[in-house]
């Protein structure tokens, strides 16, 4: 790492920093209408078409986390690293199927949350308050992550000063970097990280194109950095005993990487965030067009990932592997092209942390504060208290990185995944059926959540006795797995199990306030148009 600052790469990363800040409060001006409600500030007015539909629902999934953590990854153990890869493209046929069914649905309700329309499909209060913890609980340690990603770009320009500096002076660029975000996210909510995405997304896909023909050359071709990856990867690490990883998955690894794989895309749309995105557009055929363009970004991941062989090529070295990928792009790229790839992982730390705080306050406010603590919540109230809890969640989120180990930010993130899978059944299998009973999919829910924590706490590591992976031995398998993927079956055996004990003692349902032709609506037809639910409605637990 070289010593003091790299000034050309600061004043490049600057620049680009402060105009996104300008464009982030100018975006309060953009399509703005005249009434202040959560369906204006939390989801850009329903108002987005395919192009920033794209770019947003883009800059919200492939994230600084990404650009950092998954090359970090390959970097790290190799080719297992990959696994992001055949999620992504697992994924997209799989929201085909269920977001415009969502889309539709909640346009027709007004519905601003997963959890509205799970406590309006059905009338269960306390189904739909299980499904908002799960996902403000899954969120925070996301939202730090991006900070985590701020902060390592900080660290490799050498910024803030070493160890032994002031803690305020150390952390003062990033407590910087973290107001504006919250003053702009508080003044312009989701139409800021929709118009930032823009700059995001073009700065990134400049960066790869560039990457991945420029460092190859500088490193003598893709033969020799596949060769000395081999090498590196074939020599034991200390800690294991083993070696430190492979080109490409050992057969006793193949288990975990397609549980992985799968596990993973089953839960990327469970995420909030994920959501606020796509019920921010204007109609159901913008999402069905998103689904078939937004492949191309998993092209990009694909070459992200072959940063992590670059790096080992180049023989960066860093004790914290978050650290490889921008120390890769200090030492290969001229000082004012590693300010555009900085300024690349920033802007992409910026706009999903901005979405995830508003997708987190979105929740919190229509179903924990409206449905529990003042039912007759005016829209200006509701907008109101998201605004001041999206400042509480990044502040949360704040405290967490600068008080906490980073590698418990990455473990608290890997268990978020695990329980935000555990809302798939609410929510996709009461887009397509409604034979599942409320009680049972809470208790299934339940189940997962539990055992999920559990196996994922027991799991150990070399540098840690606790929340040491995401993987363990699959029950009646034998196989190691994913852990989200082993709660999500025992969730879905417990719900189909206790449906029928509980149709069987005709249990009480709760009241259904969807019908069948809301689920395929589009916002031209008659009759859409948005209906917000009242205090009452779907009442139940």
């Amino acid at each position: 790492m070289k010593d003091g600052v790299n000034g050309v790469a600061l004043a490049v990363f600057i620049f680009f920093f402060l105009a996104v800040t300008v464009m982030g409060f100018l975006a309060a001006r953009w399509r703005k209408a005249e009434n202040d409600s959560l369906d204006e500030w939390g989801l850009g007015g329903r108002s987005f078409g395919t192009w920033v539909t794209w770019f947003l629902l883009g800059g919200d999934l492939y994230t600084a986390y990404t650009f950092v953590a998954v090359p970090a990854a390959i970097y790290a153990a190799g080719a297992a690293g990959f696994f992001a890869v055949p999620y992504t493209i697992l994924v997209y046929p799989l929201i085909f199927t269920f977001l415009p069914r969502l889309w539709s649905v909640s346009h027709k309700h007004g519905y601003v949350t997963t959890s509205d329309f799970v406590r309006g499909r059905f009338g269960s209060k306390g189904l739909s308050l299980a499904v908002a913890v799960t996902g403000i609980l899954a969120t925070m340690p996301y939202i730090a992550l991006q900070l985590v990603g701020i902060q390592a770009v900080l660290d490799v320009m050498g910024v803030g000063g070493g160890e032994d500096t002031n803690w305020f002076v150390k952390d003062l660029p990033l407590l910087i970097a973290f107001g504006v975000l919250a003053a702009y996210t508080y003044s312009s909510g989701l139409r800021a990280p929709a118009l930032i995405a823009f700059v995001k997304d073009t700065l990134i896909y400049i960066v790869i194109a560039v990457a991945i023909i420029y460092i190859p050359i500088k490193l003598g071709g893709f033969d020799d950095i596949f060769a000395k990856a081999g090498e590196a990867f074939s020599q034991t690490n200390p800690a294991t005993g083993k070696p430190r990883g492979a080109l490409a998955p050992a057969e006793p690894g193949q288990w975990t990487y397609a549980t992985l794989a799968l596990g993973s895309a089953l839960a990327l749309f469970m995420y909030p965030h994920s959501i606020t995105a796509t019920l921010s557009s204007r109609s159901r055929e913008v999402i069905r067009r998103n689904t078939t363009i937004l492949p191309l970004y998993s092209l990009m991941l694909g070459l992200l990932a072959l940063l992590g062989f670059m790096a080992i090529a180049a023989g960066v070295k860093v004790t914290n592997g978050q650290l490889a990928i921008p120390q890769l792009f200090e030492d290969m790229f001229p000082s004012w092209f590693a300010g555009v790839a900085f300024a690349a992982i920033g802007i992409g730390a910026l706009v999903p942390a901005a979405i995830m705080s508003i997708a987190a306050a979105n929740l919190f406010t229509r179903n924990i504060y409206k449905d529990f603590i003042k039912p007759d919540a005016t829209p200006e109230q509701e907008t109101k208290v998201s605004k001041l809890v999206s400042l509480l969640v990044k502040v949360g989120a704040l405290v967490f990185v600068l008080t906490m180990d980073k590698t418990v930010a990455i473990n608290f993130q890997l268990l978020g995944g695990i329980w935000i899978l555990q809302t798939f059944p609410a929510l996709v299998g009461g887009l397509f059926t409604r034979w599942f009973h409320r009680w049972a999919l809470l208790a299934g829910w339940a189940v997962g959540m539990v055992y999920g924590t559990f196996a994922a706490y027991g799991v150990a590591s070399p540098t840690q006795k606790h929340f040491g992976g995401s993987s363990k031995e699959i029950p009646g398998i034998g196989e190691i797995g994913y852990i989200g993927l082993t709660a999500f079956v025992i969730n879905v055996v417990v719900t189909v199990v206790l449906t029928f004990v509980l149709r069987a003692a005709k249990a009480p349902d709760g009241i259904d306030e969807t019908k069948p032709g809301d689920y395929t609506a589009d916002a031209g037809d008659p009759g859409v148009a948005v209906e917000l639910p009242s205090a009452t409605a779907g009442a139940g637990h």
